[in-house]
């Protein structure tokens, strides 16, 4: 296998939730090697997400290494260190890891690291060259740095929940934590411009990623038009302000739909032809798309009627062959099955330890020709603490014992 695009670049990160460890998941996967820092004392929330795996014995506990949902995330080759930061000789440990490293990153909220001496001040006087990557809610200075902050409260503060739902109900948030999984793009990318800047110049970097910016990106024609024209948009549920039907409607089967989105004249006129080119179609005041947008609620209803005479997977197949947009929405079920996936090699099986033979997807969302990306099992709390304190750190094994004896490693 040739070379991969970060082999070679040392990567340290205390991250957890979602941000921080998507970033660095992209340097990971293509060759990085990555040293993760936690404590089961304080773990990763993600760690306790549902749903679990079963137990192997009535009433034995979950612990923290059965979370399928952990697992699923974190599948990134990378090596655990588990160092309790309330002990000076751990913080000893994690300074002998910066020196080390060529990255350093931090996903706690503003002044944890800093109370600590890890802030990016401190880390240069062990690393001058290091790369300091940390990333929180609304960044480390400013009136708003010192508030925590999860994608479930930014999806809020960057207008997400207000612009999801329908014009006669109150907003509804997205159905996930979007900003983790918007901001790890523009963080990642930030990390690499880092890289090649020491590269050229030898000197290190300090990156404060705001997660809030990253998320605001995504809402700029929103933005722009409370600025230019001081209009806030409405909701309307699915759809659109210029094409119609435009929507999801209810198909053959239990619980199962399809989206359908005709955007032009030319696309109506393939859409009544596909679906056997019924009497109401024939309406003049579905000729044009404004008259289609000025009765689109009688004609989604009058789609729904024809849609749900069919599987999803039958609608889709009959309005695509007519060039018309339309998919199936997906369940889990289908995306499991998806002929598509499958053929991308899009998962794979590894072995875990506690949760047996598991399925986890393709992490990065990218191929490239001349690498594969690299993948295995999540790692366990501290697999790794004498291996990287005795190989890595070069630190003798009686010292390693005495350490472990003293609860360093937790």
């Amino acid at each position: 296998m040739d070379k991969k695009p970060f082999e070679g670049v040392k990567l340290v990160q205390l991250c957890w939730a979602g941000v921080g460890v998507y970033t660095c998941n992209y340097l990971s996967h293509y060759g990085a090697t990555t040293i993760r820092v936690e404590t089961a004392s304080r773990p990763d929330p993600v760690r306790q997400f549902a749903p679990y795996a079963p137990t192997n014995k009535p009433g034995e506990p979950v612990g923290l290494e059965r979370s399928a949902f952990y697992s699923i995330t974190h599948t990134a080759p990378e090596m655990d260190i588990s160092l309790n930061f309330k002990k000076p000789e751990a913080i000893e440990i994690f300074k002998k890891l910066v020196a080390w490293a060529d990255v350093v990153a931090e996903g706690f909220p503003a002044g944890v690291m800093d109370k600590l001496g890890l802030d990016y001040e401190g880390l240069k006087k062990v690393n001058p060259q290091i790369i300091m990557f940390r990333t929180c809610g609304y960044g480390h200075t400013g009136p708003m740095a010192d508030q925590p902050g999860f994608g479930s409260i930014l999806t809020a503060v960057t207008m997400m929940d207000n612009i999801v739902g329908w014009p006669d109900r109150p907003p509804v948030p997205p159905s996930t934590y979007y900003t983790d999984q918007l901001s790890p793009m523009y963080a990642s990318l930030a990390i690499m411009a880092a890289l090649d800047y020491r590269r050229r110049t030898g000197k290190g970097q300090y990156i404060d990623h705001a997660q809030i910016e990253a998320g605001l990106n995504y809402m700029t024609p929103l933005i722009l038009d409370y600025q230019v024209n001081h209009r806030e948009m409405a909701l309307k549920g699915n759809k659109s302000d210029h094409a119609a039907p435009h929507g999801i409607y209810r198909c053959k089967g239990n619980d199962r739909w399809a989206a359908i989105a005709v955007e032009t004249d030319g696309e109506w006129q393939s859409f009544v032809k596909a679906i056997g080119s019924p009497k109401w179609a024939q309406d003049k005041k579905y000729a044009t798309a404004a008259g289609r947008l000025k009765n689109s609620d009688k004609l989604d209803k009058l789609v729904a009627e024809w849609t749900v005479n069919y599987p999803p997977e039958a609608v889709e197949e009959m309005l695509q062959q007519a060039g018309v947009g339309a998919g199936v929405v997906a369940s889990a079920k289908d995306i499991d099955e998806d002929p598509q996936m499958n053929y991308y090699n899009f998962y794979r099986e590894f072995e875990h330890p506690y949760m047996g033979k598991l399925r986890y997807y393709h992490p990065a969302a990218i191929k490239l020709s001349a690498v594969e990306t690299a993948m295995k099992r999540p790692v366990l709390i501290g697999e790794h603490n004498e291996y990287i304190c005795t190989s890595i750190l070069g630190m003798p094994r009686e010292e390693y014992g005495n350490l472990w004896q003293k609860g360093i490693f937790e």
